[in-house]
């Protein structure tokens, strides 16, 4: 199945020197993404990429950084109102040949704070399935609507008081 944002890219274009892949998604492909990640709307995505191979052959590393900025329409989980926001997400993975991680049962070595790598599938790269996964990354999954309350919830404080940082408590 192909993604809804398939930008394909061989590895043997991506050089040791660092390259620049931009990602952007049309109309057809915001409305795709939008129904998979459960968002009112997404009104548009962008994801410029830098790449660079840091290492060959078997073991072929590329590492990509991208910049992920995105304007989503969600649902907020107080008011079930929909309401704007924006994405923006700078990041890194590396597109890997083979993955040597941690077996599933195993799972004592796992470094969440590792760089998450990406399996390179028939010698391509997919920089629109890349930018999309982030997206899901970094949305909200409690979004709320700006001011949105439950009852009996205190209102935040106001920036500007002195003792603001007190009433949360």
């Amino acid at each position: 199945m192909t993604p809804e944002l398939h930008r394909p890219l061989p590895a043997a274009r991506v050089t040791e020197a660092e390259q620049a892949f931009p990602v952007e998604a049309n109309p057809a492909e915001c409305a795709a993404l939008a129904a998979r990640m459960g968002l009112v709307a997404l009104r548009s995505l962008s994801c410029p990429f830098r790449l660079r191979r840091l290492a060959s052959g078997a073991d072929l590393v590329i590492e990509a950084h991208g910049r992920l900025r995105a304007e989503v329409v969600q649902t907020c989980v107080v008011s079930l109102d929909p309401f704007p926001a924006v994405v923006e997400e700078d990041f890194t993975v590396h597109f890997v040949s083979a993955l040597d991680g941690p077996a599933e049962d195993d799972l004592a070595g796992f470094d969440p704070e590792a760089v998450d790598e990406i399996p390179i599938a028939g010698g391509m790269l997919d920089l629109g399935e890349a930018a999309a996964e982030q997206l899901a990354l970094a949305l909200d999954p409690y979004p709320r609507k700006p001011g949105a309350a439950l009852p009996g919830e205190p209102e935040p404080p106001a920036a500007g008081h002195p003792f603001a940082a007190l009433r949360r408590h």
